[in-house]
């Protein structure tokens, strides 16, 4: 399993707008690209919402990082960059994952 982390610091009042706008990219990246799902977190020190994703392998990763993963809903995509004040161009963490104990509550 690989991980993708990425960080986003959003405009104030459009937390939801994001949140609403990052689950349903998130379900639109997972069918078109492979992904495993993924998990948004706020750093409170930062300020800013953290995601984590996964996926099976790295080369999965890769290629949709290559496509940009882009998917087919231009007003979801409009309302997730809309909502972003600040980004970087490159993820925050890129690792392998050697262990996995999280439980997964189906």
């Amino acid at each position: 399993m690989f991980v993708a982390a990425y960080w986003w610091k959003v405009h104030p009042g459009k937390e939801e707008q994001f949140r609403a706008a990052w689950r349903r990219g998130t379900e639109l990246i997972t069918q078109k690209y492979g992904s495993l799902g993924s998990r948004l977190h706020w750093d409170e020190r930062e300020r800013r919402f953290v995601g984590v994703a996964e996926w099976p392998d790295r080369a999965t990763w890769q290629a949709a990082y290559d496509a940009k993963m882009v998917y087919d809903d231009p007003a979801t995509r409009a309302a997730f960059v809309d909502a972003i004040a600040d980004t970087a161009d490159e993820p925050l963490l890129l690792m392998e994952v050697t262990d996995d104990l999280l439980e997964r509550v189906a």
